[in-house]
């Protein structure tokens, strides 16, 4: 197949959809496919184009067997109503003319987020004749509308119209989990239109390494730490500042020692609360590049996953299935009734808490530190759930197959009907 795949974020951003995305277009070449991405100029999560990208409206290039066709963004590192109707606005209009530049794809495959792509991507549809998936990642706008990132009433508006015209327009949708797929047809959207796969991890990249000798460990002075990890995004959704009030609870415990990645930045905020309630057992580090990622996870002994009250249930982060292959123990401050809370229980890779109660999370983390044989225990559980559910070659072949299905109906749908299509077969009549 000729599959076009179409995701505002790819290789070289680290974290979030990119590093799926990438693994899903390089997975489809081995698999014998021609794959062609279009996506943005690099920007995440500095929410500035990458330097090497700078002054330039359209650029390709090609790795690991995939055509990169890139398009310049307006991004701003703080957006807001305007400058995120510019963003998604420069992608979905410049991205289009980029997406033209090429070979005649058989299907397109599209991400949401941008929820504005879906309108290049209906208009390709109609230009190129073939059908189109939408891998839904998260449910907007109704999580930007709930977790504060959107107020704008006309903005909700428009996109709530964006997002029936994406769940209309594709020929077939996606979801990486249950309470997606009964968001959607609450919405009116047919469950038959509707493919469960979840997103995975590459169980290879991300394993179980030793604390002893592990360089992230003696590169930041935590060899004889009981290091409490979180790494990601800090933004609205997560309510990261949780885990400051919990260091502040948990001071009297020298050895615990709490470690807080993420972009340079987003600490800020995480900083000045730190040195207000004066804070020493919190450490604050930028992103690393992702090849010290598996690195950096088997340097901790408790891993976290936070979202606020208000997150929507449905919202899955990527990162708790990468927390479990790493064989480590999750504490997940989230939403009880969440498919985070569901998916950790269901692995019994990790405890979960009450999301936005520093308390609770502080009293998770002493009971794991004062239960090493536990914290093994639940790390095993957890790898063994990781490996069993979301292992990468699950969620190609479903891919794939679910590709195939839609490129093999249109083909047979435009097979021309003539004489010999006609003709009987094998047919024997005896006198």
């Amino acid at each position: 197949m000729r599959i076009l795949i179409y995701s505002y974020n790819y290789h070289p951003e680290p974290i979030g959809i990119a590093p799926l995305m990438t693994e899903l277009a390089e997975g489809l070449v081995t698999k014998g496919h021609e794959v062609r991405v279009v996506t943005a100029m690099p920007n995440y999560p500095q929410r500035k184009i990458y330097p090497d990208y700078r002054g330039q409206f359209f650029c390709e290039e090609e790795r690991n067997g995939v055509k990169i066709q890139r398009c310049y963004v307006a991004i701003h590192p703080n957006p807001g109503v305007v400058t995120r109707v510019l963003l998604d606005g420069s992608f979905a209009l410049l991205s289009f003319f980029h997406a033209l530049k090429g070979w005649r794809p058989d299907v397109i495959l599209s991400t949401s987020p941008s929820l504005p792509a879906c309108v290049p991507v209906a208009l390709l549809k109609l230009i190129y004749g073939c059908p189109t998936v939408l891998s839904l990642q998260d449910i907007l706008p109704e999580a930007a509308v709930r977790t504060g990132l959107i107020n704008n009433k006309v903005a909700i508006r428009i996109f709530e119209v964006l997002e029936k015209f994406a769940y209309a327009s594709a020929t077939r949708i996606a979801v990486i989990t249950d309470s997606f797929s009964k968001n959607l047809v609450s919405k009116g959207v047919p469950a038959s239109k509707l493919k469960r796969i979840s997103n995975w991890v590459d169980t290879n990249f991300i394993r179980p390494l030793p604390k002893h000798e592990n360089s992230f460990r003696q590169q930041h002075n935590l060899q004889d730490k009981f290091v409490v990890l979180y790494s990601g995004n800090i933004a609205r959704t997560q309510g990261v500042r949780a885990i400051i009030h919990a260091a502040d609870t948990l001071q009297h415990i020298p050895e615990i020692e709490f470690v807080i990645v993420g972009e340079e930045r987003q600490l800020v905020d995480l900083q000045n609360l730190r040195d207000e309630l004066g804070v020493k057992n919190v450490t604050l580090l930028p992103f690393a590049p992702r090849k010290e990622l598996p690195t950096m996870l088997a340097a901790a002994d408790v891993s976290l996953i936070m979202q606020k009250a208000s997150v929507v249930g449905f919202n899955m982060p990527s990162k708790t299935m990468v927390l479990m292959a790493s064989g480590r123990p999750i504490v997940a401050s989230v939403p009880g009734g969440g498919a985070a809370a569901q998916a950790v229980r269901d692995s019994g890779g990790g405890l979960v808490v009450e999301p936005e109660k520093p308390n609770a999370l502080a009293k998770a983390i002493q009971t794991l530190y004062n239960d090493p044989a536990r914290v093994e225990q639940l790390g095993k559980k957890g790898r063994a759930f990781a490996i069993a559910n979301y292992s990468f070659e699950q969620s190609l072949e479903s891919y794939e197959s679910l590709l195939a299905s839609l490129v093999n109906k249109v083909k047979n749908l435009s097979t021309p009907i003539t004489a010999s299509t006609l003709q009987p077969k094998n047919i024997s009549i005896k006198p």
